[in-house]
């Protein structure tokens, strides 16, 4: 088990959306379904037998869905990056995790998808950018990358080239 795993707090789609994660990344699995007992759902209102908690995995990063109830709802105050190496990979990240989400909420690779949860989608080559620091390149980077929401790293590319 890892020593840090996000929870991720849902009304009642805990087991819905870690399938749907699970089934947009390759190396991602379900690990653990856990359902309310007498105790908890006693004094959750929630009903016994129905599904607590999930653990699943995505390329190696452990995370718990929790069904607590509409208490909660997440922000863009905390993301998933998503780090890609090249463009096909990027769309398939971007197509799957858009599906049903929120289009008003995408800008600059961010998203957020059906269950409210953001994610950035985010290629590989901007770290590289950014860690050499070339500030006129940076700058023709971000002039590209604030217009856009799916990332287009040829585009980021040339910018960052001068072209």
């Amino acid at each position: 088990m890892s020593k840090i795993a996000p929870c991720l707090w849902f009304d009642t789609q805990a087991e819905e959306a870690a399938n749907f994660y699970t089934s947009i990344f390759k190396n991602a699995k379900i690990k653990h379904i856990a359902h309310y007992g007498d105790a908890v759902a006693q004094v959750s209102g929630r009903p016994k037998g129905s599904v607590l908690t999930v653990q699943f995995e995505i390329d190696g990063q452990e995370f718990t869905a929790l069904n607590g109830g509409p208490i909660f709802k997440f922000t863009e105050a905390v993301s998933f990056q998503v780090y890609c190496d090249n463009q096909d990979e990027l769309d398939h990240y971007w197509n799957k995790l858009t599906a049903g989400g929120d289009p008003k909420a995408q800008q600059c690779g961010w998203l957020k998808d059906k269950y409210g949860v953001s994610w950035q989608i985010v290629p590989r080559m901007i770290a590289k950018m950014m860690a050499e620091g070339d500030p006129a390149r940076l700058e023709r980077v971000w002039q590209k990358l604030l217009q856009m929401k799916k990332v287009d790293i040829k585009t980021l590319q040339q910018a960052y080239d001068g072209k």
